[in-house]
C-alpha cells in the first residue's frame, strides 16, 4: 500500500509526461506532491492542462540531453522519475533504431545531473525489453521472465533494450560508486486510457474503431504478451521509489498470459465488430514470448496488479471510443502505427 504521507509535500520531477507519466502526475497530485514536469515538446500538454492551470505542476519544455537543461530540471528535488525517452510500440522501435538510441545521452545526462545537483533518487522506468531475446521465441513454453535473467551473456531487445539496459547498470554503478539512490521498474506492455496507436492494444482498439475489415493482425497472432494496466504500473512506481535505494531492478507486469488472437477476439466482441481476421508475419512483431514474473515485486514492494486484462482493455476501448474521431483515425492510422 502506498504512503501517502511519504508523498506529502515531496518535491519531486516527471520526465516525460505524456502516457504513463501524465497518470503518475495524477497520483502525485493527489497525494500532495510537488510536482515538476519536463517534455521535449507541448505535443502531450493537454493531459496535464488542467494541473497546470490550476498551478499544481510546475511545467518546462527542455531537451533533457544538454547537460545544462537536466541539472535545471533535476536541481531542488527529492526524487526523479525518469521516464522521458523516444520510445513506442514494437512498430515504432524496430523501425527507427537510430532514434531509440539518443535515449542512451538522454538517461545519462539525467543520471549524470541528478548526482550532481544531490537528488535524493532516481526512479527510472525500464522496460521488459532488457531481457535475453533468446528466452522468448517459443509461445508454446511456459516461461516467467525473472529479474535475475538479465545477466551476461546479453541479448537486450533491439536499440531501445540496450538503452534500458545501460540505464539500469549505469544506476546499479552510481548507487556502488557514489552512494545515489535508485530504483529501476521493469515495465511490461502497458495499456490504458491515454495511450497511443503505436502500441498494440491500442492499434487493435483503433482497427475495430474504425471497423477494419479484414482486421489486421501483425506477426501470426500467436505471440504472448502480459499487457499490464496503466493505473498498476503507476502504483508499482510509486512503491518503488518508496521502497528501494540500491539500484535494484524489478518487474512491473501481470503474470497473465494472454495470445495476441485472443486479444483480438476480446475487442472486436465488446466492440461488436465482426471481422476477418487477416495475420501479417512479415510485420513488427517482438519476442513472441513475453512474460514477467512478479514474485520479487510482491515481496519486497507489497504490489500485485489489480486490474485483470479484460477488465482494462473494456475501460481502454470505453475511452477510446468516446473521445476519438473515426475520420481522423481512419485517414491516418498507418502512420500513427509506426510514429511517435
Amino acid at each position: 500500500m502506498i504512503n501517502l504521507k511519504f508523498w506529502k509535500k515531496k518535491k519531486v520531477l516527471i520526465t516525460g509526461a505524456s502516457f504513463i507519466g501524465s497518470h503518475l502526475v495524477d497520483q502525485l497530485i493527489e497525494m500532495g506532491s510537488q510536482v515538476r514536469v519536463v517534455n521535449l515538446t507541448t505535443k502531450h500538454l493537454p493531459l496535464i492542462q488542467d494541473h497546470i492551470k490550476k498551478k499544481k505542476v510546475e511545467f518546462y519544455t527542455r531537451d533533457l540531453r544538454d547537460l545544462s537543461n537536466a541539472r535545471k530540471s533535476v536541481k531542488g528535488n527529492d526524487i526523479v522519475f525518469h521516464l522521458a525517452c523516444d520510445h513506442g510500440g514494437r512498430g515504432y522501435v524496430d523501425l527507427h533504431q537510430g532514434a531509440t538510441a539518443s535515449n542512451l545521452l538522454l538517461d545519462g545526462s539525467v543520471f549524470w545531473a541528478a548526482l550532481k545537483e544531490g537528488v535524493g533518487k532516481v526512479v527510472f522506468a525500464s522496460s521488459g525489453c532488457v531481457y535475453p531475446n533468446f528466452l522468448q521465441c517459443d509461445p508454446k513454453k511456459i516461461i516467467y521472465l525473472k529479474e535475475e535473467m538479465v545477466k551476461t551473456p546479453h541479448d537486450a531487445d533491439n536499440m531501445y533494450g540496450w538503452g534500458k539496459l545501460m540505464g539500469e547498470l549505469t544506476l546499479k554503478a552510481y548507487y556502488k560508486d557514489f552512494g545515489m539512490q535508485s530504483a529501476s521498474c521493469r515495465y511490461f506492455t502497458v495499456f490504458g486510457e491515454r495511450g497511443i496507436e503505436n502500441h498494440a492494444v491500442i492499434a487493435m482498439i483503433a482497427r475495430a474503431f474504425i471497423k477494419q475489415n479484414p482486421f489486421i493482425v501483425w506477426g501470426t497472432g500467436e505471440q504472448i504478451r502480459n499487457w499490464t494496466y496503466v493505473k498498476d504500473i503507476v502504483e508499482g512506481t510509486l512503491l518503488a521509489a518508496e521502497k528501494i535505494s540500491d539500484g535494484t531492478s524489478v518487474n512491473l507486469g501481470t503474470m497473465e498470459r494472454t495470445r495476441v488472437r485472443d486479444a483480438v477476439i476480446e475487442i472486436l466482441s465488446y466492440s461488436k465488430h465482426d471481422a476477418v481476421i487477416e495475420t501479417r508475419p512479415n510485420m513488427p512483431t517482438g519476442p513472441y514470448n513475453r512474460v514477467a514474473d512478479n514474485l520479487l515485486a510482491k515481496k519486497i514492494l507489497g504490489w500485485y496488479p489489480k486490474v485483470k486484462f479484460i477488465d482494462g482493455v473494456h475501460r481502454t476501448i470505453d475511452w477510446y471510443f468516446q473521445t476519438k474521431s473515426k475520420r481522423v483515425i481512419a485517414q491516418n492510422l498507418d502512420k500513427l502505427l509506426t510514429e511517435r
